[in-house]
């Protein structure tokens, strides 16, 4: 089996994405990591002209954002099937996977995560006007993520799916803060669940500490 290359950076969440489905699917991958500074540089814009995070290259074809990379993912190789056969669990998993992207990442990762977590363990400004104004969809965000995954062991029912794989690099970090606990306390199915993903072996060999270990790639 072929090994797929991630270009990103150690830590980001839609980095450690990919490497998740990768670990759940058995295949082979490799980290390219890039500095803070990297996406912007001429040899990644040709990868992705947006200058983002993650790209990929599997036996020479590139492709970047996440979600068409999950899929991809999944579909491309054999092992367990990250999306659902039923049509309203695989409508449900495209659901939170873009609540992922338009609600709880701004809130969440870019705001409350980053400044009270992600930049200080870089010696960088936190700005907390912006955690206060994330707040509000923050709080949203986890009530719905809460509702959505109900009293199912998994995002789209009994099994892992894409989902999940979105969510979990986000809600990590959550419980971190005070801000974040008290987000949870308003979800109370969310504290379990998040315990539930973190002690998965594909989570726990894709955490910041694994990916800057010297050896950053992982064999089928």
């Amino acid at each position: 089996m072929s090994t797929i290359t991630v270009y990103g950076i150690p830590g980001s969440p839609y980095v450690r994405m990919p490497l998740i489905a990768c670990e759940e699917k058995g295949v082979p991958w490799r980290l390219h990591t890039l500095t803070l500074e990297g996406p912007k540089q001429p040899e990644h814009l040709a990868r992705h002209p947006l200058g983002r995070v993650p790209a990929i290259e599997h036996d020479g074809w590139r492709l970047y954002e996440t979600q068409a990379i999950l899929r991809y993912i999944d579909q491309a190789f054999t092992g367990p099937k990250l999306t659902p056969a039923d049509a309203r669990a695989t409508a449900r998993m495209s659901q939170v996977m873009n609540i992922v992207d338009w609600y709880v990442h701004p809130s969440l990762s870019g705001a409350i995560n980053w400044n009270l977590v992600i930049a200080p363990m870089f010696g960088l400004p936190s700005d907390l006007e912006a955690v206060k104004a994330a707040m509000p969809l923050g709080r949203t965000s986890i009530e719905v993520l809460n509702d959505l995954l109900g009293d199912q062991p998994f995002f789209s029912g009994e099994q892992i799916s894409l989902a999940d794989i979105m969510v979990f690099p986000h809600l990590e970090f959550v419980p971190m803060t005070d801000e974040g606990r008290r987000l949870l306390a308003n979800a109370p199915r969310l504290a379990p669940w998040i315990e539930r993903m973190s002690e998965r072996p594909s989570a726990k060999r894709t955490t910041m500490q694994a990916l800057t270990e010297p050896s950053q790639s992982k064999a089928a």
